[in-house]
């Protein structure tokens, strides 16, 4: 029986780093992944594969449709898809071969298979034929999640299928259909739109990005409609068939509508499945999670949860932060995660960045504040870039004018949103924001312009 002091079970964002963290502190570290690569759906499917898509469409339309505004003449431009797509690959490949070389720095053990509990300190790693016994001190649940169903619409892998197959069309869907307006519908969608697709967006509420500050998501619906996107909000969707290559989307009270391929993105659910969790008498909520306490310990001792398969938003980042805050409170006693102060960005463009509270919850829970905001089209950096949507909004408490919230929408707004992910971790007032000094011109000035707006008192706007 191979032995160690730690026991991952998942080798994406939050189980690698949580890994690698043990290491650094001295355990004995072990993690299990039943995929060759590791870095999870994050580095495999997800995250990373989806930036380099946005990156490299959003190239293809300014070369097709931007630069001539900045005198630069480019002639015909076309379209290589499949060289697009092996850019994906080498990005995906360099990122996770990343991965494996922090495991081999910091002296982590591998195993490949998927693991399954024995005992409450026991683990069975099965693959390639073989099944391998492992024991534990201590043991962390790292997963993720999985892409959740849609009842009545079966996924085939191709036609109907989820954001795994979206990243890899071979060739740029006609017309595609997108069930959801969330941050991976958005994104993919803004992939295929910009190489060509006609794309409308089908959305059971009455709004897009549920759960972000609905102004700021408003706002964003009105420029993706410019942009091309089309959108039919209060649309539930009860089927999806599929005859030959065209696919029939059939909803609940509304015409049907026939496209070339369908994306299911609806949200992901935790991944616990074939755990063995009733081996060790574990139970799930009610929405598939684990329970944990504040040190990310569950009911069974020595059994640890981080990530997607806990509560809170399903973001790479957080589970990052709980895999470190996990392991350090492990060995060190201490191991904190700020909550408030964990930034979510949809990586369109423009760019939707938000941390901290929203203008709905604030008013939900009797909470008084002041409201700053910059428009992008009072800034000089952004009138040279020519990005003029969106603006920055922040929100501070009404008797102590510290930051509760900050939302932007703009360009690079996914960099600008760390300042204020800072400034809400350290307690700072949107005084303190706008005292700093920030280097002109630079898009930056907008959050110190919202900051002093706040107290009425902006110079640019």
């Amino acid at each position: 029986m191979k032995r160690h002091d730690l026991l991952v079970i998942g080798a994406g964002p939050g189980g690698y780093v949580a890994a690698v963290r043990a290491a650094q502190l001295g355990l004995d570290v072990a993690c299990v992944e039943k995929e060759k690569a590791l870095g999870g759906t994050c580095l495999r499917v997800g995250c990373i594969p989806s930036k380099a898509m946005l990156e490299s469409s959003e190239l293809y339309a300014e070369a097709r449709d931007g630069m001539a505004r900045h005198g630069v003449v480019v002639g015909d431009v076309g379209l290589d898809l499949k060289r697009m797509l092996k850019r994906k690959e080498r990005v995906i490949k360099t990122s996770t071969s990343g991965v494996e070389y922090l495991f081999k720095k910091n002296r982590i053990t591998r195993y490949l298979g998927h693991a399954r509990f024995a005992g409450r300190a026991r683990v069975l790693v099965s693959g390639d034929g073989q099944e391998t016994e492992i024991e534990a001190k201590n043991i962390i649940i790292a997963t993720g999640s999985k892409v959740a169903a849609l009842p009545g619409v079966e996924l085939d892998g191709d036609r109907v299928a989820t954001s795994t197959e979206a990243l890899s069309y071979d060739e740029v869907p006609a017309h595609l259909v997108v069930i959801g307006a969330g941050y991976i519908g958005l994104e993919m969608g803004s992939v295929w739109l910009r190489l060509g697709s006609q794309v409308t967006v089908l959305e059971y509420l009455d709004r897009i990005l549920p759960g972000m500050d609905a102004e700021t998501a408003q706002e964003a619906h009105k420029i993706f409609r410019k942009q091309g996107m089309m959108f039919e909000l209060g649309s539930k969707v009860i089927g999806a068939r599929v005859e030959g290559n065209r696919v029939t989307v059939e909803r609940d009270g509304a015409d049907a509508i026939e496209c070339d391929r369908v994306l299911v993105a609806v949200g992901r659910m935790p991944n616990t499945d074939g755990l063995g969790l009733d081996a060790i008498g574990l139970a799930i909520d009610e929405r598939g999670r684990i329970p944990v306490d504040d040190r990310f310990a569950t009911a069974v001792k020595g059994v640890y949860a981080i990530g997607d398969v806990i509560r809170g938003a399903m973001l790479a980042h957080k589970a990052e932060e709980e895999g470190v805050a996990c392991v350090e409170r492990m060995v060190t006693g201490y191991g904190h995660v700020n909550y408030d102060a964990i930034p979510g960005i949809v990586y369109t463009h423009p760019e939707v960045a938000s941390v901290g509270r929203t203008e709905e919850e604030l008013k939900e829970a009797g909470v008084e504040y002041r409201k700053g905001t910059c428009p992008f089209r009072a800034n000089g950096r952004a009138r040279a870039l020519g990005q003029l949507d969106g603006k920055v909004k922040i929100l501070a408490d009404a008797r102590t004018d510290r930051v509760l919230g900050v939302h932007i929408l703009g360009p690079r707004a996914g960099d600008l949103i760390a300042e204020a992910a800072v400034a809400i971790s350290f307690g700072a007032s949107s005084e303190d924001i706008a005292r700093s000094s920030h280097a002109h011109p630079t898009l930056a000035e907008a959050v110190k312009e919202a900051a002093l707006d706040v107290d009425g008192r902006a110079l640019n706007i």
